[in-house]
C-alpha cells in the first residue's frame, strides 16, 4: 500500500480525471440534444398543415396533444421500427381513448377489421405507444381492432390494409421488412403487454408487407413533414394484459 501522500495525490488526480470525463460526457449529451432540437429555432421547423396525412388511404382524426410529443423525425430521431399493437377493443374504442388526454398514450394509426385506417398522429412526431421512450422515438405504432385471444378478429381486410400501411412506412424510411424491425408490442423491452398475441400470423403478414412494398411505384423518399399544396404528403413512386397502447415518453 502506498503512502498517505501518494494516496492523496492519486485520489486527487482520479477526481480530476473523473470530473473531466463527466464533463466530456455531459458535453456529448448536450451536443446530441442540440442536434435533435435545432429545428425548434425560429424558421427551422417544417411547415405543417392540419389534417395532413402520411398514408394516402387513411382518414385523419387527431389524438389528444397529451398523448404524443412534437418532433421532427427522421431529422432528429431515426425511424427504424414498426410496432404492431392490438387494441383489446373496437376501432371506435381506440379512437375514443386516444383522444382522451387522461389516457396518456396513443398510436400513430388504427386499423379496423374492415380495413379502414385512421391516422391520429403524424409520423414525424413521437407517439406514446410502446411503453419505452427509446422505442417510441424510433418507431411508428399501428393499433389493430380486436382482441388477442380472438383470431377471427384478424380479418383478411385488416391484414391487407395493415400490410399496405407498413409497406409505405418501410419505403419512406428504408426499414427492412423483417422481424427485427417489424415487431409486436410484446417484444418491446420493459413492457408487460402481450399483444399482438399468439394468433397474429407473422408468417402471413410479412410476405404481404413485402408484396405490397414490391407493388409500390418507383423508389423515392419523402420526409414525413413534406406536404403538397392540398395538405397531403408529397406522393412517392389466452388472456392479455394489454390496454390500448402504452405511454413512457
Amino acid at each position: 500500500m502506498g503512502s498517505r501522500k501518494t494516496q492523496r495525490g492519486v485520489g486527487r488526480r482520479a477526481v480530476l480525471i473523473g470530473g473531466g470525463t463527466a464533463l466530456v460526457g455531459a458535453g456529448v449529451v448536450a451536443q446530441d440534444e442540440l442536434r435533435r432540437l435545432w429545428w425548434r429555432l425560429p424558421g427551422m421547423e417544417k411547415k405543417r398543415v392540419e389534417g395532413a396525412l402520411d398514408h394516402a388511404g387513411a382518414v385523419w382524426t387527431a389524438a389528444s396533444r397529451a398523448n404524443w410529443r412534437r418532433a421532427d423525425r427522421p431529422d432528429d430521431y431515426t425511424i427504424d421500427r414498426v410496432v404492431i399493437h392490438v387494441v383489446q377493443g373496437s376501432y371506435r374504442t381506440a379512437l375514443r381513448v386516444f383522444k382522451d388526454p387522461g389516457h396518456g398514450a396513443a398510436a400513430h394509426y388504427v386499423v379496423g377489421k374492415d380495413g379502414r385506417v385512421a391516422q391520429m398522429i403524424r409520423e414525424l412526431d413521437v407517439a406514446f405507444h410502446a411503453g419505452n421512450r427509446g422505442v417510441n422515438e424510433r418507431s411508428i405504432g399501428i393499433e389493430h381492432e380486436g382482441f388477442v385471444d380472438r383470431p377471427e378478429d384478424f380479418t383478411a381486410a385488416m391484414y391487407a390494409s395493415s400490410a399496405r400501411l407498413t409497406a409505405g412506412i418501410c419505403a419512406r424510411y428504408g426499414i427492412p421488412v423483417d422481424r427485427e424491425h417489424i415487431i409486436g408490442h410484446v417484444e418491446v423491452p420493459g413492457t408487460d403487454h402481450t399483444d399482438p398475441g399468439p394468433h397474429w400470423d407473422w408468417d402471413r403478414y410479412l410476405p404481404m408487407v413485402r408484396q405490397a412494398l414490391a407493388a409500390r411505384p418507383s423508389p423515392g423518399t419523402t420526409r414525413a413533414g413534406a406536404v403538397s399544396g392540398n395538405g397531403r404528403p408529397v406522393a412517392t413512386p389466452g388472456t392479455a394484459t394489454h390496454s390500448v397502447a402504452e405511454s413512457t415518453e
